[in-house]
């Protein structure tokens, strides 16, 4: 059966999570990630994506990207994992596929859901057990987001923006919305959505995705079991 079209409106931010596959390792070396950092920027501009958050894990990466044109992500993605594969096989001597299928993806509504997910995303080394402070690891957008560090391939969301007039301002607020956990219920509806390529937001929000990308954004119920 052919797999449905991956469809990323354009002017839209997605989630996106790809992982190793059988969750092998992705990343061995800080060469690795440098060597991943590099090819994700280059085709973030390549074909027109703004990157917004990241975090790259030992076995799996995390990104939030909003695409200018509708087959951007998948273009970045595909570039992306044949020049890393590439690179990843060669250095170690192996042959044969890293990632586990398809990258994970879903749609995420902006208000609301936006910060919430880079949050989330952010705080994937602390979940691990791999830093107790999100400022601690390197490889995340953190500490752009929250320490005002400069990153070339970064570019804040306008929803990111909004949180203060100036640097100083908005790096105090977001750090500010660490200091409290992210409710339970937020964090399952993040990881449901990756995980069933479902829209992250509000159903009036999962109607105009459906609408616009004539893919269902709601599971179906399930009915009564018909008579014998």
């Amino acid at each position: 059966m052919p797999r449905n079209l991956r469809k990323c409106p354009v002017g839209l931010p997605v989630h996106v999570i790809q992982r190793g596959n059988n969750r092998q390792v992705c990343f061995a070396a800080e060469s690795d990630l440098k060597a991943y950092a590099h090819w994700l920027g280059e085709g973030a501009t390549k074909f027109g994506v703004e990157i917004h958050a990241w975090v790259f894990m030992t076995n799996h990466v995390h990104l939030l990207l909003t695409p200018a044109t509708e087959m951007a992500v998948s273009n970045l993605m595909q570039y992306l994992g044949r020049l890393y594969v590439r690179y990843f096989n060669f250095q170690y001597q192996r042959t044969g596929t890293l990632y586990e299928g398809r990258f994970k993806s879903s749609i995420v509504q902006t208000r609301k859901y936006l910060l919430a997910c880079q949050r989330y995303i952010e705080l994937n080394p602390v979940r691990a057990g791999m830093a107790t402070d999100p400022g601690d690891y390197a490889w995340s957008s953190y500490r752009a987001h929250a320490l005002g560090c400069d990153v070339h391939m970064w570019t804040p969301h306008a929803e990111y923006l909004t949180l203060g007039h100036n640097k100083p301002s908005r790096t105090n607020a977001y750090r500010a919305m660490f200091t409290s956990e992210l409710e339970q219920e937020l964090v399952s509806e993040i990881r449901h959505a990756a995980n069933t390529g479902l829209a992250l937001g509000n159903d009036k929000f999962k109607e105009e995705i459906q609408q616009l990308t004539s893919q269902r954004q709601q599971h179906l119920k399930r009915g009564p079991k018909p008579k014998p």
